[in-house]
């Protein structure tokens, strides 16, 4: 089994890990839909989730994880930290390390962040362990087992039990994507048959390893999915892409009920949050019960990030 102290990337996790992480992960879930919790193995640690980028899911989901396991949890303000006097981040993790921090939830725009953090704690001799909470367009692990567990979860399968006849589509913006990224490690890690389905300006500008197709038609793309993922569009590259609209994007791209037909019969839909309701995905489609697993992937955010806490801690002592 992988003795880690940080968790950087799915890639790093090895097979025995990913599938502990994702057992446990189903486990909590399950404990969470009858109101139970844990023992508190995380009691007396203490946290910090140091967000540079806006997030409400993932910093809340890493916060209540903590708690849930014992854990003292603090958010740095970063907006009104000395990041803003010119600090570099790299010092600011010192500081948080001097500070006593056994985990330090990290999310950053800059590639290399996670890298250079976990660099400066072991140079410096600090015990902490590092998590990626998104980095870039380069990775976003926990959302990727999350979203595994959660179709898992949807099928009423074990870890064991594989995806490999599980069909995945992923719509949307996925060249600028660290939530695709880590999608397609962690679903092709389980086995599933993956497509890419998006407008050629926002497709990979080769297929990733793990990817079996990649299509520009959605209907095409989504023909006979079991599972579809919608992206969220990130409104910022319209305008800079020839070519794009968002009401282009809606038309061609966008999922609703009469698009999913083209799906298995039985298919559900995924989306990361947040939404952009009415050009991702319809408000129908995003509410409906019984294809929408949204609501699911935000709970399982928090049993997932616990399984990872739990498992990071076993690590450690």
């Amino acid at each position: 089994m992988t003795t880690a102290r940080h968790l950087t990337d799915i890639a790093s996790l090895d097979d025995e890990a990913l599938l502990q992480i994702l057992e446990r992960s189903l486990t909590f879930r399950r404990m969470m839909d009858q109101g139970r919790y844990p023992k508190p193995v995380l009691e007396g640690r203490l946290q910090f989730n140091l967000f540079f980028e806006n997030s409400t899911r993932t910093n809340l989901s890493f916060e209540v994880a903590a708690k849930r396991l014992g854990a003292i949890v603090s958010v740095v303000p970063v907006a009104a930290s000395s990041v803003h006097k010119g600090e570099t981040v790299d010092d600011t993790v010192v500081t948080l390390c001097a500070q006593g921090a056994d985990y330090l939830v990290i999310r950053a725009a800059p590639a290399g962040t996670i890298a250079s953090a976990v660099s400066v704690i072991e140079r410096n001799g600090y015990p902490t362990s590092i998590l990626n909470a998104g980095e870039g367009a380069l990775g976003h692990p926990t959302q990727g087992l999350l979203d595994v567990s959660s179709v898992l979860y949807a099928l009423k399968r074990q870890p064991d039990d594989r995806l490999e006849d599980v069909r995945l589509s992923i719509c949307g913006d996925i060249r600028h994507s660290r939530v695709a990224a880590s999608a397609i490690e962690g679903f092709s890690r389980m086995g599933a048959q993956i497509t890419l389905v998006g407008p050629s300006q926002l497709l990979p500008s080769e297929k990733p390893a793990g990817v079996a197709a990649m299509i520009e038609d959605l209907g095409d793309g989504i023909d006979g999915a079991d599972v579809v993922m919608a992206l969220r569009i990130q409104k910022e590259r319209f305008g800079a892409d020839e070519g794009l609209s968002l009401d282009g994007f809606h038309e061609q791209f966008g999922l609703n009920h009469a698009k999913l037909k083209r799906a298995s019969p039985d298919a559900i839909v995924m989306h990361p949050g947040p939404m952009n309701r009415g050009v991702e995905i319809s408000d129908a489609l995003a509410d409906d019960p019984e294809r929408s697993l949204i609501r699911s992937q935000v709970t399982h955010g928090v049993a997932t990030r616990m399984a990872v806490l739990e498992w990071l801690e076993e690590a450690r002592r």
